[in-house]
């Protein structure tokens, strides 16, 4: 039986979140641009609210292609409005339309988001050493820095403990507790 952070529970979709994704450092564009919006959406909710309607959001948007959803006019944000399998919240909704917008932008500035996005960890991953859920924090003064400058780049949903969950996300941070079994596999990976 392997340990793994207590927040994966038993939910089969979570637990597969947990051991397959969770943490791993991601440098494509459009795969941080999806968990970018996904945790925008996921403020208020739970997780697994959200990691339900992954498909249905990879769907409706387009799968996560930034470029096309910058081009969203506003047809299509009242059809996703009427979208059951997403969250119809028509600020986070608009939120993912400016925020593909100001995602093309910062490329255009820093050549890739993933140049941008990397520079608040050094362009490493910080390895944290929690040994328990409680000693995880829900934002951090990294991502209090980040919040501050993609506000500024014009990106919404973004306050600083949603930025956190990103880093934790996309594995700009190791957060899994000691006695994950994924802790040591992903300090390995990072040491790649």
């Amino acid at each position: 039986m392997q340990t793994r952070c207590l927040w994966a529970g038993e939910d089969k979709l979570t637990i597969k979140y947990h051991d397959r994704e969770w943490g791993v450092p991601v440098h494509r564009d459009r795969r941080l641009f999806e968990f970018l919006i996904l945790e925008g959406a996921q403020a208020g909710l739970s997780w697994i609210t959200i990691l339900k309607k992954r498909q249905a959001y990879r769907a409706a948007f387009d799968r996560f292609d930034f470029n096309k959803i910058a081009d969203y006019r506003e047809k299509k944000i009242q059809q996703l409005l009427k979208n059951e399998g997403i969250v119809r919240n028509q600020l986070k909704i608009r939120a993912a339309v400016l925020n593909a917008q100001a995602f093309l932008r910062v490329c255009e500035e820093f050549g890739s988001f993933n140049e941008y996005i990397w520079q608040f960890t050094d362009g490493y991953p910080v390895t944290n050493h929690r040994k328990r859920l409680t000693d995880i924090p829900a934002k951090t003064g990294i991502s209090d820095a980040m919040s501050r400058d993609l506000k500024m780049h014009g990106f919404k949903f973004v306050g600083s403990t949603i930025c956190y969950a990103f880093m934790q996300a996309t594995g700009m941070v190791n957060d899994h507790t000691i006695d994950c079994f994924r802790y040591k596999e992903i300090c390995l990976l990072n040491k790649k």
